[in-house]
């Protein structure tokens, strides 16, 4: 197994200090995730550059969170569902909703259920989304920019997805309460 370091703002290359430094005045600590991200300064400023883009989107926050966790659910990542998790009960996303994107179910909102189907369909379908599938969407009551804004998000989350695969990023102690395991690898976790 590779090991990535968990950089802190002590051994962190040189551009990436200032990031963690801004982080830790944002959030409150140095998410491990961001500590990963700090062996490449680009990458880390790229991560935090498009993290501020999407939330200046006309999507609501708590239509943003549904978009990150349908298509972290999506790919699978353990460190993003549980911090997403997080934020979401931060902008007070109904619990009934929070479970759904846990556990891939439908939502019984029917607007925020046609965003979770896009974004998965955007994520899985490598942007190959059908006319039918931009059509459903928009008839929700959502917008060609809004189908933009998918793009968006699964770029971002293209970059933190694809690091914690590989990095295997440790869940940081604010998001523990909301570790999440996929709910088809649950029966081999417990083996």
């Amino acid at each position: 197994m590779t090991d990535f370091t968990v950089h802190s703002e002590d051994n962190a290359p040189d551009a990436s200090k200032t990031l963690l430094q801004g982080a830790q005045k944002k959030v409150g600590f140095v998410p491990n995730l961001f500590g990963v991200m700090a062996g490449s300064p680009q990458l880390l400023e790229a991560y935090l550059t498009v993290s501020d883009i999407f939330s200046s989107t006309d999507l609501s926050p708590v239509e943003q969170q549904v978009v990150l966790l349908a298509i972290n659910h999506a790919n699978d990542c353990h460190y993003c569902m549980a911090a997403h998790s997080t934020i979401a009960q931060m902008v007070k996303m109904p619990e009934d909703v929070l479970v759904s994107l846990r556990e891939g179910t439908p939502i019984a909102d029917t607007k925020l259920e046609a965003l979770r189907v896009f974004a998965t369909a955007m994520n899985e379908k490598r942007g190959w989304v059908s006319d039918a599938d931009i059509e459903v969407f928009v008839a929700a009551g959502y917008s060609k920019r809004d189908v933009l804004n998918v793009v968006l998000a699964v770029s971002y989350k293209v970059m933190s997805n694809f690091t914690n695969h590989f990095a295997r990023t440790p869940v940081d102690d604010a998001f523990a309460k909301n570790a999440w395991v996929h709910p088809q690898k649950r029966g081999e976790a417990a083996e």
